[in-house]
């Protein structure tokens, strides 16, 4: 999964529109994955509920939420604020990433159903098409997300939701960088045809690799931001 992080910034439209309950949580939750609340941002009730013109009440519920998540600490004098991660946290979720994702591919080999895998090679024609975009990082979610579910395994999927979580702290998917936009759809190839062969170890390792070049670009937009 290249950046499997949940849904695009709202619309202007849907911005606007009054908030309660879950979604003040997924309100904030895309803020963080947006880098529009960055590591070390505080979370601050009356603040958070007079910009999304809701009670304090829901607020504080969403940041109970993102604190069980792992997204939000609570720290001495601060208070709430996003979580940031050091680099041997980054790299103990990558591991943990690649682990994971390489087994939901050598699952999915096995379990697919040809209509699955049809719908996987038409995201990743989209995604070809789509260029470096917005777009394309919401549609590699899909793929991800589409992959996952062909692999039949509840206990993945939970294990998949705690890493996915805490991927949305290292802020914006790589998907919209050019070059690894187009390596991800030719990554994306590989794992389906070896899919598509019903060859699980192929697709394992497949989809490994395409984790590993996920983690490399993540590391080095980090450096070039100087962050962990």
């Amino acid at each position: 999964m290249e950046e499997t992080q949940p849904a695009d910034p709202p619309s202007t439209e849907t911005a606007s529109r009054p908030l309660h309950g879950d979604s003040v949580h997924e309100r904030l939750r895309e803020e963080i994955r947006s880098g529009a609340l960055p590591p070390g941002a505080r979370l601050t009730e009356t603040e958070l509920a007079a910009r999304l013109a809701v009670s304090r009440t829901p607020v504080r519920e969403a940041i109970r939420r993102l604190e069980a998540e792992g997204l939000v600490d609570h720290q001495p004098r601060l208070g709430a604020v996003v979580r940031s991660m050091d680099y041997p946290e980054i790299m103990e979720l990558y591991e943990m990433r690649t682990v994971l994702e390489g087994t939901a591919a050598r699952l999915a080999a096995r379990a697919a159903s040809p209509m699955e895998l049809e719908e996987l090679r038409a995201i990743n024609a989209d995604m070809a098409a789509a260029g470096a975009s917005a777009a394309l990082a919401r549609l590699n979610r899909q793929f991800h997300a589409r992959l996952l579910d062909a692999a039949r395994n509840r206990f993945l999927v939970r294990s998949m939701a705690s890493v996915e979580a805490a991927l949305l702290i290292l802020g914006p998917s790589a998907m919209e960088r050019p070059d690894r936009a187009a390596e991800a759809v030719e990554e994306h190839r590989a794992v389906l045809e070896a899919m598509a062969a019903r060859d699980g170890a192929a697709a394992e390792a497949a989809m490994r690799a395409h984790m590993e070049r996920a983690q490399l670009t993540r590391l080095r937009i980090l450096r070039q931001e100087g962050g962990a």
